[in-house]
């Protein structure tokens, strides 16, 4: 008997959901995409790889049509669809409901072409009730919708495939720009040039101690002689008090407020002000996708994209509802359920007589779903999923529900009180110091829940500061002064909850994008992380130069943030999307993307945007950083360079600091002439430690093939290493002979887990390093005649690669060698690297789907699968669906 066949993005969801839907129903999952522009030239079909438009994969002069194709990877999960809706009697299409979501059930269309009645299926939470509602409840697929997000995908992949060329060419090979990622890497770089620019000034004031009767309070001098003391807002950046400051504000330095407090000691105190006010607090409104990831950064101290991995395993296994939205709203059923939840904790007195509603804030916000929040009509507390969750899991969904249910509570109320004390010093001058207190006379949703604050010296707002009852007049004892000095600060980096704030706030990009776009400049190398913080790399540097100086419109941030207007003008169809992409990429009146390029390319100097001036040293010769084809260097003349250590911030490299690296004998070094090819051999320093390298880099070829390099052993330092020493290093990997029962090399190699030997798949671990470069191959049969042996106190073999955390489980992948060839494994589930793929080239992407795979079918073998024929490809056409 047919079954209806619901399909949903990822095998997590579908388990979920076929276990509430039950064995009326097939659940299957497109673990994401199944069809997008092609990736690589490999992925082009051959009809169309003579096409001038082939590399874009969207046909410019026929109406922007883009050429879809099915990537090798999802022909099997295609095929299998194809099988499951053979037998079924309708098809659901059950993906997320957002754009991408809707453009995905779309490509799902588009590729399964299905004979039976098809029906959009939308939820926002994974519980019972609300998927026999979307059962029930079903609709159309939203074409608007779907414009709006291939509209998205078409101008990336022109800004993308447009733009980074000219990196490719100007600066190096491999980098990328993208629409929201050169911004957002602007930024950074911008944050980076204000801490470089930075000069610090100090200051100093004093802290007062005074009493009334047996209660002390603190206080700090903010006037003298009716002149406002100065403080740190007073200072620009390169340390000089603000000209609009300097006639108006008193600067103390160290003597002055030493002699100051010395005249003050003697002198009578007194309250000459005291202004009281009421305080009131309203909630914070329930979480949506940008305010999460900032509060889970300050909290817990996630990075935007541990958060979302968690978050996505909290939906969907019916924790939470969907967690990329742009909206603050609850539905009715959560009002009632947050209200009465609250009641029941805490009483009536902390919930107010009508819900509360949130407008939201968020420009071009999606509202089609609620706030992130508990899921279910009656929301479970982080004591009652304890036995369920754990870990990163818990302490989210508590910080979700914790806000939830405060978004309904009552305001916060107390009152503050600002006072202002004053003395006269035995000089004669007026010296007033100030302080403010504040009472919370009923907490409210304080009780519940208080939101943290990107700056870690700030208190939070329900801290109480509590002063004695003071009135005009009192006499206050002087307990005691402090002189204390002050020293301005650069502007602080910015950490992912910052980030997003700032582009959140500029209009730049999507909230439900902004955890990708942090990891892909990341990746990119255009920013690494020093604790929480983001710090550009001086390649970021070069990038953002090249961009801002020759192709500025598409790093403004007004300009971005008004293609998201635009886009969504076209999603509202009022606009359309062919003449849009017309201007955008050919230029109406102004130059489009494509003629801007063409006019600005040859006026490109690569030396010039690679270079970043770090200053002049003592003689006057600029010291400068260029970015070169394998990285960063420091340069000073014609002659002079040096490798920058990897952990180094662009404004830590001051020009002290970079003379000392020039000056450095640890630094680059020729220790000889290779006698067999006649090529130096120099010593460089590294990312990954120092090591040897055999001939100059050619800047001025044209061929891609880098010197050959070797790491230095550990016993080895670039000071003390040899030429002798050196060139057997050059030799490794080392084919160490053939074992003539398997025919096959046995190589010796050092690895990131230290030296191994591998033959085929199998790895075994070395001793020493120098046994690389010694060990015969009697010894090597003989290490791989023993049994495959743990290391070292029970700790496992090296792993042969390392593949980040699975975005399903946030547990770390990697790829180990088992008894029956490579496998990927996250600690719990175990998946075969497939014949014919290879471990070197395979992806955290791949890696992930095999996983998904796996934990879907369960423990049962895989049957092999026949070869796919290959996939058709399609432009652009339309799929009406059926009822």
């Amino acid at each position: 008997m047919s079954k209806p066949l619901v399909i949903v993005e990822s095998p997590a969801k579908a388990k979920t959901i076929a276990g509430l839907l039950g064995p009326g129903f097939v659940v299957e999952s497109s673990v994401g995409h199944v069809r997008d522009l092609p990736g690589d030239p490999s992925e082009i079909p051959a009809a169309y790889r003579g096409e001038p438009w082939a590399r874009l994969g969207i046909d410019v002069d026929n109406d922007f049509k883009p050429l879809y194709v099915i990537p090798e990877r999802k022909k099997d999960v295609v095929k299998k669809l194809k099988a499951a809706l053979k037998d079924a009697s309708e098809l659901y299409l059950a993906t997320d409901e957002d754009r991408e979501g809707e453009s995905i059930a779309w490509h799902l269309l588009e590729v399964l072409a299905p004979r039976v009645p098809v029906k959009r299926m939308v939820f926002h939470e994974i519980t019972r009730p609300a998927i026999e509602r979307a059962v029930e409840e079903w609709r159309e697929l939203d074409m608007p919708l779907v414009d709006a997000q291939e509209t998205r995908r078409l101008l990336d992949r022109l800004y993308g495939f447009e733009v980074s060329p000219v990196l490719w060419r100007r600066i190096r090979p491999r980098l990328s720009a993208g629409r929201v990622q050169s911004v957002a890497t602007r930024m950074i770089v911008e944050r980076e040039r204000e801490r470089m620019r930075f000069r610090a000034a100090g200051w100093w004031d004093l802290e007062g101690t005074f009493a009334k009767e047996a209660s002390a309070f603190a206080a700090g001098l903010v006037a003298l002689d009716g002149r406002r003391l100065a403080t740190g807002k007073d200072f620009t950046e390169d340390g000089r008090l603000k000209e609009a400051a300097a006639a108006d504000v008193v600067r103390l330095d160290e003597p002055e407020a030493h002699a100051l407090a010395g005249r003050l000691s003697g002198s009578a105190f007194a309250v000459r002000s005291v202004e009281e006010k009421p305080y009131r607090r309203s909630p914070y409104a329930p979480f949506m996708t940008s305010t999460l990831q900032q509060e889970a950064g300050r909290k817990l101290r996630f990075d935007s994209k541990r958060t979302m991995q968690v978050a996505q395993r909290l939906y969907e296994n019916g924790y939470i509802t969907y967690m990329r939205t742009d909206s603050t709203n609850l539905s009715d059923t959560a009002l009632s359920a947050a209200r009465r939840q609250a009641t029941e904790l805490y009483g009536p007195d902390y919930v107010p007589d009508q819900p509360r509603r949130y407008a939201r804030k968020v420009k071009n916000a999606q509202e089609a779903h609620e706030a992130i929040r508990p899921a279910g009509d009656d929301f479970r507390t982080p004591d009652n999923v304890a036995d369920e969750l754990s870990g990163d899991d818990l302490r989210l969904y508590e910080l979700v529900w914790k806000r939830t249910v405060a978004s309904q509570m009552a305001d916060a109320v107390g009152r503050t009180v600002q006072v202002r004390v004053a003395g006269t010093s035995l000089a004669g001058e007026d010296a007033e110091f100030a302080t403010s207190g504040k009472v919370i006379t009923f907490p409210g949703f304080f009780r519940a829940y208080v939101e943290g604050s990107d700056d870690p010296d700030a208190e939070l707002e329900d801290r109480e500061v509590r002063l004695p009852v003071l009135a005009v007049g009192d006499a206050l004892d002087l307990a005691g002064l402090e002189a204390k000095g002050h020293t301005t600060q650069p502007p602080a980096r910015y950490t992912d909850a910052s980030l997003v704030k700032a582009l959140e706030d500029k209009g730049v990009g999507r909230p439900s994008t902004y955890a990708s776009i942090i990891s892909t400049i990341q990746e990119r190398g255009y920013v690494w992380k020093k604790g929480a913080a983001l710090v550009p790399t001086f390649t970021a540097f070069a990038v953002v130069k090249l961009l801002e100086r020759h192709f500025n419109q598409l790093v403004d941030y007004g300009f971005t943030a008004h293609l998201e207007d635009d886009l969504d003008e076209i999603a509202g169809r009022r606009q359309e999307r062919v003449p849009w992409l017309s201007r955008f990429y050919f230029g109406n009146g102004s130059p489009g993307l494509k003629p801007l390029i063409a006019e600005r390319l040859d006026q490109i100097d690569p030396r010039e945007v690679s270079a970043t001036v770090i200053g002049v040293d003592g003689e006057g010769r600029e010291i400068v950083v260029r970015v070169g084809r394998y990285g960063p260097y420091l340069q000073r003349g014609d002659d002079e360079r040096a490798s920058i250590p990897e952990d180094l911030a662009p404004d830590e490299l001051t020009v002290e600091r970079a003379e000392e690296l020039l000056a450095a004998p640890s630094g680059d070094r020729t220790l000889g002439t290779d006698p067999a090819t006649g090529l130096p051999v120099l010593v460089k320093a590294g990312r990954f430690g120092p090591y040897v390298q055999l001939g100059e880099v050619d800047s001025s070829s044209k061929s891609k093939k880098k010197p050959p390099t070797a790491s230095l052993f550990k016993t080895m330092t670039p000071e003390t290493v040899t030429l002798e020493e050196a060139l057997p290093l050059l030799t490794l990997p080392r084919v160490v002979g053939v074992d003539p029962a398997t025919n096959e090399e046995i190589v010796a190699l050092n690895g990131r887990f230290g030296p191994y030997l591998k033959r085929g798949t199998d790895s075994r671990s070395l001793e020493s390093e120098e046994q690389l470069l010694t060990i015969t191959l009697e010894e090597a049969l003989a290490v791989y005649a023993k049994p495959k042996e743990r290391r070292g106190r029970g700790a496992p073999a090296a792993p042969l690669r390392e593949l980040g955390a699975d975005p399903a489980t946030g547990a770390p992948m990697v790829v180990k060698d088992g008894r029956f060839g490579p496998y990927i494994t996250d600690g719990e589930v175990n998946a075969t690297v497939p014949r014919g793929e290879s471990v070197d080239e395979l992806s955290p992407q791949r890696a992930a789907e095999l996983l998904a795979d796996k934990r879907a079918k369960g423990p049962a073998p895989k049957k092999k699968a026949k070869k796919p024929a290959a996939a058709k490809a399609k432009t652009g056409g339309r799929a009406k669906t059926r009822s």
